[in-house]
């Protein structure tokens, strides 16, 4: 009798659309299609996005709070932070509170969306009394290099007259002083742990502006005029503060996902997740909401093949509705072509 194989399911949420729980539901729905006896083994993954919360939370026995906050166009929201297992430790993500699905998809513009609500869960986690934090800041709508957060926190950030600027990162590039002078008291004996997936530096080509502006709403103009304010932003923070962030790997994380392009090989899920497997001697098969320009490389970093889920042209309201259906599909088709072999 032939040996039935093992599928390991580990994706990250499908932003606006699944959780890798649902995801790996979702595989593994249209893989059993194919194999129905096979061994599925799920390790849904958080990139410090969406699910992050949730998936530490389950892991550690913690519970989970909810809270009305800023959201990143200054309406308030719902979100969410975790209190641990071991009572000592607090993980908030940046998407519950400023994240892109907070924003419908006419409305997004980094130009004006914030990150204080961010800030303002933070200050809950320092109101229940913890002093570790961990800070999940994928799938933001934002691009204010965590100023509104700061604020929220008791920072200013005020132009060359004094005034408080208005929130979102379009109006960094008037920025003369820095003020942390009412900054929240327990800050400092406060460990922040900041989960991201990527190592983009804050500013320039590889930088959070021209990377991942575009997935949050910007044009091309926009995302040079926020790459320069987030440029005088850091040299305003050097010389005031004594922080050198500018290109620090990982000070321009916070972008959004769904899809497999370029960026993916810089420490996104998806190229972690590859580089597991091919150490195990295991083949990758990846799959991915949209497939973009530059997802070949990635065939050098231990991805062996790359499908879309997509049956074929539709709104994206639609596909984001359809996505569960679309991933067992296609995960069907998959498993079909691996019975071939």
């Amino acid at each position: 009798m032939a040996r039935q194989p093992t599928f390991v399911l580990a994706p990250d949420s499908f932003k606006e659309s699944m959780t890798a729980k649902e995801v790996c539901l979702a595989m593994e729905k249209g893989l059993r299609k194919v194999f129905p006896d096979a061994r599925y083994v799920h390790v849904p993954m958080a990139d410090g996005g969406e699910g992050t919360v949730q998936a530490l939370v389950d892991a550690t026995g913690g519970r989970l709070f909810s809270l009305e906050v800023t959201g990143p166009l200054g309406e308030p929201v719902t979100a969410h932070y975790g209190l641990l297992g071991d009572g000592e430790t607090a993980a908030i993500e940046m998407a519950s509170a400023s994240g892109l699905q907070q924003v419908p998809p006419d409305l997004r513009n980094p130009l004006q969306t914030t990150t204080y609500g961010t800030g303002e869960l933070i200050r809950a986690c320092l109101d229940q009394g913890v002093r570790r934090i961990i800070v999940g800041i994928g799938g933001s709508a934002t691009n204010d290099g965590g100023a509104g957060m700061a604020e929220a926190l008791g920072a200013r950030f005020l132009d060359a007259a004094g005034r408080p600027l208005p929130r979102g990162g379009g109006r960094l590039g008037e920025l003369a002083r820095i003020d942390v002078s009412a900054l929240d008291p327990r800050l400092p004996q406060t460990h922040l742990v900041v989960a991201c997936d990527v190592d983009n530096p804050l500013c320039g080509e590889r930088g959070a502006s021209r990377v991942f502006g575009p997935q949050k709403g910007a044009t091309a103009a926009m995302a040079e005029q926020l790459d320069a304010a987030l440029a005088h932003y850091a040299e305003t923070a050097r010389r005031q503060l004594g922080r050198d962030v500018r290109d620090v790997p990982g000070a321009g994380a916070a972008g959004g996902e769904g899809g497999i392009d370029f960026q993916t090989k810089f420490g996104k899920t998806p190229h972690g997740v590859a580089q597991v497997a091919k150490a195990a001697g295991k083949r990758v098969i990846a799959i991915a909401g949209t497939i973009g320009d530059g997802a070949d490389a990635l065939y050098a970093e231990g991805i062996d093949a790359i499908f879309g889920i997509a049956p074929g042209p539709a709104a994206l309201p639609q596909l984001l509705a359809d996505g569960p259906r679309n991933v067992a599909r296609a995960c069907e088709s998959i498993g079909r072509l691996l019975r071939l072999g």
